[in-house]
């Protein structure tokens, strides 16, 4: 990026004039603070430079005006060995830093350099310290007019708070330690204001997995419940709202954080060691984080990144070569618009796509706006400058093919990435930035320039704290004015500004480390191919079908960067859960048959232990030797298969034996376009073949049956007949002997029984 632009606005000579003043008052002033100006030897330099750490832990305001009082604060540890005797604190203003350079130059300094370092102001400022022992820490603030410092014209000024004393082996004074910051000096509006848009990202890692109940709602399974961590009080992410809501910001959001807290706050289990998914305990926190947000995006610009944040690069580089893979694009932004309108009430717009960092190459920019995305957004230090301009310019850049490359200020975007839960480290990295923005206004060009802040996806809870005290700093609006990323992407690009996307060689090769590799898509085309062959035989295919699509959107996610186990454990655990789905839908294994005579019927039983209906499937059965056992007039035989909920179903199949022998027959089931389903059956059927002699004995043996009837049945109405004649004999008064006739009947009929 070309930075040679002159942002002092005023001539050399009052700047050697306040110079001299400075030196003459220094001089008059004491002998020793003489010598700090001029000449510690280089040894001594080593030793003034880890004798004292200085930390600023504070500076308001910021970025003061005429009429303000600078206040400093911070601490002083004696790191070394002896105590610091009749030391004092001390500011030193240094002249208006030439450029941007300049900035990072002066950041990176460290240790008290004699000639470079300017000389203290007004000593009646400084705060003295008697003594301050080895390791012992002490607290200061100092409090200067800002009209005592002698600022010149706008700029960035470079700062120094510094202590000097004495030890008993150096007992001349002399400066232990020095910290640097930046003062950016515009008291007044400027006519050309930069426009200054901060994307904040509002992007989690992947929790929500596969797995739903068989609930109507299908309750979804988290991996764990640590979302909710960030979006209690004081989180990550409840920070990032309620910070941002008072601030002229774009949010960029990834509409699956938007469906994962959407989907606590209606009842969500998580997964337990056990196994099995306990209930979900933070519905409250989930529903506060949500209305929180839905408030603060109102009248703001929204930007939904695809549904899961894919991971572009990883996509471009090995995934874009496994069939199926990019087209997951267009449903993840068709999704991830549905989603920002149907949770928080507002239109979002889907013509952004994010590579990691703002790398790009042509063929990132390729697979970024496959989706439909119009812009991307990259950075200054991936589209680099060659200088020529002079200046910085603005953000969008045609990069042909009716993309947009909106190049976010790589030096504004990674101002917040160190470790800012250190106060002193915050307050400088908000100083640096502010003293970066000015820096930017106060270059040489007559054009209005408009530029973008793109940090990191996750930001820490400090640093999103830093990040909203810079935006702060610049909302007294004097040398920027907000904007939004539609309108920086829509702003008209300096036709000397480099449109020439780099090449694949020029990606960074530890973003490259970090990429899914292409194990990872073809996984996932295989999940994909699961699940298609999976969803044609249910009556209810989107219960699978929307929260498995969901998850190979979070399978591509920018999140799994630098988590390569974690990301392999999700989509191996993807892929286990969808298959154990099928398999609730199966041919019941079916033990040895015995088929006794020419024909008879084989039942095999489809058992369905899923919640919904399946259809659309055909069960086949076949014969291992259809010269011996044949279905039908073939080998083989099929019906369709439509069993309902938690339901077993059999289907018989007739079967014909032509000879007597063992024959193994296979039963499996296929969808409705001929794809095996499931595991194939095998059972044997044992075929006793029928031949006439067999026929000609068993007819004997009913003819002997029929025969053996006739001459029971003749003989029965002998004995009866017999019987009647006896009793028609009898006397007319006498009573019939019923005894043995009971007794005889009850004989007869025992055989007949038998």
């Amino acid at each position: 990026m070309a930075e040679a632009a002159d942002i002092q606005g005023a001539s050399p000579a009052p700047v050697r004039r306040r110079w001299l003043r400075r030196a003459i008052v220094l001089l008059a002033g004491t002998p020793v603070m003489a010598a700090l100006v001029y000449s510690p030897a280089p040894e001594a330099q080593a030793v003034q430079a880890t004798g004292v750490d200085v930390q600023l832990t504070s500076m308001t305001p910021a970025a003061p005006v005429k009429g303000d009082t600078l206040t400093i604060s911070g601490t002083v540890v004696n790191t070394g060995s002896e105590t610091i005797n009749d030391a004092h604190i001390g500011l030193r203003v240094g002249p208006a830093l030439a450029d941007r350079s300049s900035i990072d130059e002066a950041a990176e300094r460290n240790g008290f350099r004699a000639g470079a370092d300017p000389g203290e102001i007004d000593p009646a400022y400084a705060v003295k310290i008697a003594s301050l022992p080895s390791k012992v820490r002490q607290e200061f603030t100092l409090a200067v007019p800002v009209n005592k410092l002698e600022l010149d014209k706008d700029g960035v000024y470079q700062l120094g708070v510094s202590l000097s004393g004495a030890t008993e082996s150096r007992p001349s004074e002399q400066v232990l330690g020095i910290k640097r910051t930046f003062l950016p000096w515009q008291p007044e509006a400027a006519s050309k204001r930069s426009q200054i848009t901060y994307a904040w990202p509002l992007i989690s890692t992947t929790r929500v997995t596969a797995e739903t109940g068989s609930d109507e709602l299908q309750t979804p399974v988290f991996l764990d419940d640590s979302l909710a961590d960030e979006l209690k009080a004081g989180g990550r992410l409840e920070q990032m709202v309620s910070l941002g809501k008072d601030l002229p910001i774009t949010w960029v959001i990834d509409p699956d954080l938007l469906y994962s807290v959407d989907a606590m706050t209606k009842g969500y289990r998580v997964r337990s060691p056990g196994g099995k998914p306990v209930q979900g305990k933070n519905k409250a926190v989930a529903e506060q984080w949500l209305s929180s947000l839905e408030a603060a995006v109102q009248g703001k610009k929204v930007v939904a990144l695809p549904f899961a944040d894919p991971d572009l690069a990883s996509l471009a580089h090995h995934g874009k070569d496994v069939s199926g893979t990019l087209g997951q694009l267009r449903p993840a932004t068709d999704k991830a618009k549905q989603a920002v309108e149907t949770v928080l009430h507002v239109t979002a717009s889907t013509d952004f796509s994010w590579p990691v960092d703002g790398a790009i190459d042509p063929s990132i920019v390729n697979v970024a706006t496959s989706a439909g995305a119009h812009n991307v957004l990259t950075r200054s230090d991936s589209l680099v400058e060659s200088g020529a301009l002079g200046y910085t310019p603005s953000a969008a850049r045609p990069i042909g093919a009716g993309t947009t490359a909106v190049v976010a200020d790589a030096d504004l975007s990674t101002a917040f990435e160190g470790d800012m839960l250190n106060a002193g480290s915050s307050t400088l990295a908000v100083q640096r930035f502010l003293a970066h923005s000015l820096a930017l206004n106060l270059q040489k060009t007559d054009e209005q320039r408009s530029f973008v802040v793109a940090p990191q996806r996750t930001p820490t809870v400090s640093q999103v704290q830093s990040m909203a005290a810079a935006v702060r700093g610049l909302q007294a609006g004097r040398w920027t004015q907000p904007g939004d990323l539609e309108a920086a992407a829509a702003a008209k690009p300096d036709p000397g500004a480099a449109t020439q996307v780099p090449g694949a060689g020029q990606y960074p090769e530890a973003l490259r480390k970090q990429e899914l590799p292409v194990s990872a898509f073809e996984k996932i085309r295989t999940t994909q191919t699961t699940l298609d062959h999976f969803k044609v035989i249910l009556a209810a295919p989107d219960r699978v079908e929307i929260p498995f699509g969901n998850t190979t959107n979070r399978e591509m996610s920018t999140s799994w960067r630098g988590r390569p186990e974690e990301a392999r454990l999700y989509r191996d655990q993807v892929q286990e859960y969808l298959i154990g789905l099928t398999e609730k839908v199966k041919v019941i294994p079916k033990s040895d048959a015995t088929l006794s005579g020419h024909s008879a019927t084989i039942p095999v039983s489809v058992q369905n232990s899923l919640v919904q209906d399946v259809h659309n499937l055909v069960l086949r059965v076949k014969s291992a030797n259809p010269t011996r056992l044949m279905f039908g007039d073939s080998g083989q035989a099929e019906q369709q298969v439509t069993v309902q909920g938690d339901h077993t179903q059999t289907f018989k199949f007739p079967a014909n034996a032509n000879a007597s022998g063992p024959v193994e027959v296979t039963a499996q089931l296929f969808t409705k376009d001929g794809v095996p389903y499931g595991k194939e059956r095998r059972f044997t059927v044992e075929a006793t073949e029928i031949t006439p002699t067999v026929m000609l004995v068993i007819a004997g043996g009913v003819l002997l049956l029929v025969l053996a009837g006739i001459k029971m049945y003749a003989s029965r109405k002998r004995v009866a007949a017999r019987a009647a004649a006896e009793e028609s004999t009898q006397p007319s008064d006498e009573s019939p002997d019923t005894g043995p006739q009971s007794t005889e009947g009850s004989g007869t009929g025992e055989t007949v029984d038998r």
